[in-house]
């Protein structure tokens, strides 16, 4: 383990190429699950870790807060979140600390297993008989085992309240009533993360279009384009997840960029990956914006900038 564990933190450098590497674990079991190892801090076997300090009154899948590079964060029971049993803190149980809408956080699981590395193309959806309420965002396949991979923001969303209102003072009228009707494509494979921004879009008047992952979204826009239909000005903007199922957000934006018909899209990577190195990766396939997940008055404000820019045109 200590291996992979030195490796971890340097294993990031296929984002962007319609690529990825996972850190695979288990909880209580033989399942195997994983994460994006580029949400990955470190991981620390569980018995080299300072003994956990407990919260009163916190939500019960939170096992207490640790300090991390000079940082205290909450730890979470991974198993207990997605309502299973409670994982021991001994023997082989590791922490994974990970970063998530711009803040630390840790995970108990019951062991981890390695990094793999794969193409987006091969990861799926989950099954439609999963359930609203799975906890997976996808699943793929590692030596002829299926690998769940976890939907952490809905997870966090079990301990953390997320907030989808629009401040008052945030709102311009005027422009908002520009916009009021016009659509927005919002393409992200968590449901939870769909939910969030659709409701903060409509609260600015905007209709809202969903694809789940990137590939689908590329062919509506394509399929659009082949009507005969102006997408450029059929949409205000498209609005992307980074990490989705067959295609992920860098790609899906490197693909509208070279397309005559759609290169003038306004796209926006809206994201729970944070850091210079998701701003380079802007940058070099061409959004034009970059948000972090989920701060509804910055979403609202990269809406009414752009809205603006129409205003003047």
């Amino acid at each position: 383990m200590s291996d992979l564990l030195k490796n971890v933190d340097s294993r990031t450098n296929l984002v962007g190429r319609n690529r990825l590497e996972l850190l695979t674990f288990r909880l209580k079991g033989s399942q195997l699950f994983a994460i994006n190892v580029f949400k990955v801090q470190e991981v620390q076997e569980i018995q080299k870790v300072p003994r956990f300090t407990s919260l009163p009154k916190s939500n019960p899948v939170v096992v207490g807060v640790t300090t991390v590079r000079g940082q205290t964060i909450p730890v979470i029971d991974l198993s207990l979140a997605i309502g299973r049993s409670a994982i021991p803190l001994d023997g082989n149980a590791a922490m994974i600390v990970t970063e998530y809408n711009r803040t630390l956080q840790a995970f108990v699981v019951g062991s981890v297993d390695r990094i793999v590395n794969l193409n987006w193309e091969e990861v799926m959806p989950p099954p439609a008989a999963s359930g609203r309420d799975n906890f997976l965002t996808a699943i793929t396949r590692v030596d002829g085992k299926i690998v769940e991979i976890i939907d952490v923001e809905k997870v966090l969303a079990t301990v953390v309240n997320f907030d989808t209102h629009v401040s008052e003072e945030v709102l311009q009228q005027e422009v908002l009533e520009f916009a009021k009707g016009m659509e927005v494509l919002l393409v992200d494979d968590s449901r939870l993360a769909i939910e969030q921004a659709s409701t903060t879009l409509r609260q600015l008047g905007l209709e809202v279009i969903v694809e789940m992952d990137g590939l689908k979204a590329l062919r509506r826009l394509q399929s659009w384009r082949d009507q005969g239909i102006d997408v450029t000005k059929k949409l205000l903007m498209v609005i992307t997840d980074a990490e989705m199922p067959e295609m992920d957000g860098y790609r899906l934006t490197t693909e509208i960029k070279r397309d005559p018909a759609l290169k003038d899209l306004f796209v926006v990577l809206h994201t729970s990956l944070s850091g210079n190195f998701n701003h380079a990766m802007v940058k070099k396939v061409g959004c034009d914006g970059f948000l972090s997940k989920f701060q509804p008055d910055k979403l609202a404000e990269e809406v009414q900038e752009r809205v603006k820019m129409l205003m003047q045109q």
